[in-house]
């Protein structure tokens, strides 16, 4: 029979504390809902945008699309390969995709300010800041893709001051309470 050797690598006190421990969700609360509330605002004006939704929807992600690949015509800012899927596919389905980019951001922005599937929120919210990189854009989607990444690795902890607390019990994810200086020696 094989022996199998596991090597155990004790977490550190910060990691721990910020992505582990409860009394760090306050914090993870602040960056949750200044997240949350740039993406409820980005997605409330586009569902409420014509040019996004509506009779001229689609619009608004053309005119993107458009200034994209003006760049990656004229310099590196947009890679060779999102260039060809923004003109393949985005460009013929601009109406989808302006659909999904509206209502995706009001989604994240919901669910991040809500605390509910906070992990799953950040991760899309931080999918849609790679995309605008992507195609070129900076503003604040550096500093949200940032803090959306800290968030998913803070999912535990991110959502307890929201409804993660109560729903992700019942979705099989359940918190445990430990006597902390007890789990610290273990």
């Amino acid at each position: 029979m094989e022996k199998n050797n596991y090597i155990y690598m004790k977490e550190n006190p910060v990691s721990r504390f910020l992505l582990n421990d409860t009394r760090s969700a306050g914090l993870w609360l602040i960056i949750r809902l200044y997240v949350g509330f740039t993406w409820l605002k980005a997605g409330w004006g586009k569902i409420h945008n014509d040019a996004w939704i509506g009779d001229n929807g689609g619009t608004a992600v053309l005119g993107f699309v458009k200034g994209a690949l003006e760049k990656s015509a004229q310099s590196n800012d947009v890679p060779g390969w999102y260039a060809m899927f923004l003109e393949n596919v985005v460009q013929p389905n601009g109406k989808i995709f302006a659909f999904i980019v509206a209502y995706g951001e009001l989604l994240v922005g919901l669910g991040l300010i809500l605390g509910l599937l906070t992990g799953i929120a950040a991760f899309f919210g931080s999918f849609m800041n790679v995309s605008f990189l992507f195609a070129g854009t900076l503003s604040t989607n550096p500093l949200l893709f940032i803090l959306a990444t800290w968030l998913v690795l803070a999912w535990k902890v991110a959502g307890w001051y929201g409804l993660d607390r109560w729903v992700l019990p019942k979705l099989g994810t359940p918190w445990t309470k430990v006597d902390y200086h007890q789990s610290t020696n273990t």
